[in-house]
């Protein structure tokens, strides 16, 4: 019994020093030695027990730090926001016993817990600085690395001190194939009469379609104009009337690939740029006179990679295929500049390492025809087919764009290969008597640098992937 009435007196005497909910610590304060800092989460109290009784104390700053006092020897500390003050003990003949420093810090015990909830594969320090909290460590992408941060603002609004470094490979490499096929068909059938009628001084003559040259006289023949392709001429004279028929058929078929690969490599959040072509130059007149601006064309990439989570990538791109287009063209002051044909994209997407998207796809199917006759005379059946003239064509074409990007770090230059290297100059003999335009190959014949040697041209050069 006598062991219980003095457990309960205790926790009686307990909950009357220490307000509910608040955490105590004890510091003491002992007479004639320095007092050290005292640290006081915020929120939270610190008891400070003095070694001789104080009759005055006093804080510096109130806001920083509250006090009230337990008892001539104890003092409860609670920390108001975050900061440095100075708590003042004086004696009873007013001399003075110590000052303490009180540094008031986030509480950073309920952070880290919340971390390890959160995200308890990280490797994250928490320590406090002052007013403010400072995250170190190493972290596994930027992803978490804001999200971190993020949660610390809200035990410490704008002072965070973010001093974390982020792990794994932060390079990517972006793979971007352009593939066009481009394909046309075109027909053209036309028909022409022409006649040239002499009688003495007097003379007359016609046509129809693009027969004639345009010189026709009594004294001259029936010519075809210039430029006229697959044309079939029958004519003969009767009397003093020269007739010719023409027939123009023609067929053209025209297929084009274009195709490219270009491989460019750029640090996680950092911009590359990359553009294989060259600059057009166009007049641009001003006040000055005639000015020249040149236009970039050719194929050109430009990326924004961003590691947000090991091996996903939230990739940022823009790529275009461009060039000179000679069949439209447009004159001034002298200078005839040619049109641009021109496929460009922009997307975010967000992808694995080595997965692939078809970020454009454009199937264009374009189809004309035109007829053009001589009036009434064009609509006689059979006949007026020697009155009209047909033409047909259609274009086809398809453009597709995929990107791949890789996660790549750098490799020991020994085992680099350059396609310069595999070729030498050839000598005078080789030249002149063999008619050998390279005089074979320098290339290592063992080790790693012999192994990237045998790859042809499309290999990678300059980084390998993981």
């Amino acid at each position: 019994m006598l062991n219980i009435v003095k457990a309960a007196l205790i926790g009686v005497a307990v909950m009357s020093v220490t307000p509910y909910g608040a955490y105590a610590e004890k510091l003491r304060v002992m007479t004639g030695s320095p007092s050290g800092v005292l640290n006081v989460p915020m929120n939270r109290a610190v008891v400070v027990e003095s070694d001789e009784p104080f009759a005055e104390i006093s804080v510096a700053n109130a806001d920083i730090a509250d006090i009230s006092t337990l008892s001539d020897r104890s003092i409860y500390v609670l920390g108001r926001s975050p900061g440095l003050t100075t708590m003042t003990l004086l004696a009873p003949d007013g001399s003075l016993i110590t000052n303490v420093q009180v540094q008031v810090t986030p509480d950073v015990t309920e952070f880290k817990e919340r971390l390890r909830q959160i995200m308890p594969n990280e490797k994250i320090e928490v320590r406090t600085a002052n007013d403010g909290i400072v995250l170190s460590g190493v972290i596994s992408s930027i992803t978490m690395m804001e999200r971190a941060v993020e949660l610390a603002n809200r035990y410490a609004p704008d002072r965070v001190s973010n001093l974390l470094n982020i792990g794994g490979t932060q390079q990517v490499m972006l793979k971007v194939r352009f593939a066009e096929m481009s394909r046309s068909v075109s027909k053209n059938l036309s028909s022409s009469l022409g006649f040239v009628t002499s009688g003495g001084t007097n003379w007359s003559g016609g046509e129809t379609g693009t027969f004639l040259s345009g010189s026709n006289s009594p004294t001259g023949a029936i010519t075809t104009q210039d430029g006229a392709l697959g044309a079939l001429k029958l004519g003969g004279s009767i009397g003093g009337t020269e007739l010719s028929i023409l027939l123009e058929a023609m067929e053209q078929k025209g297929v084009v690939r274009t195709l490219a690969e270009p491989n460019l490599t750029a640090l996680s959040g950092q911009q590359a740029k990359f553009l294989a072509g060259g600059e057009y130059p166009i007049p641009v007149s001003d006040n000055d006179g005639i000015t020249i601006e040149y236009k970039p064309f050719g194929v050109e990439l430009e990326f924004v990679p961003r590691v947000v989570n090991g091996d996903q990538i939230n990739l940022e791109m823009r790529a275009a295929v461009s060039g000179v287009d000679s069949s439209v063209n447009y004159s001034l002051d002298g200078f005839t500049v040619s049109s641009f044909k021109r496929r460009e994209t922009s997307t975010t997407v967000e992808l694995r390492d080595g997965q692939s998207f078809a970020v454009a796809g454009l199937l264009q199917d374009d189809f004309e025809d035109l007829v053009g006759q001589v009036p009434w005379l064009g609509d006689i059946p059979v006949l007026g087919a020697l009155f009209r003239s047909t033409d047909y064509s259609r274009r086809q074409s398809e453009l597709v764009i995929i990107v791949t990007p890789h996660l790549v770090s750098p490799t020991n230059g020994l085992a680099l290969s350059l396609p310069t290297d595999r070729v030498k100059i050839p000598t005078e003999a080789d030249l002149f008597l063999f008619g050998k335009t390279f005089g074979g190959t320098s290339a290592p014949k063992s080790g790693a640098a012999a192994e990237v040697a045998k790859q042809d041209f499309s290999g990678s050069y300059g980084y390998v992937m993981e």
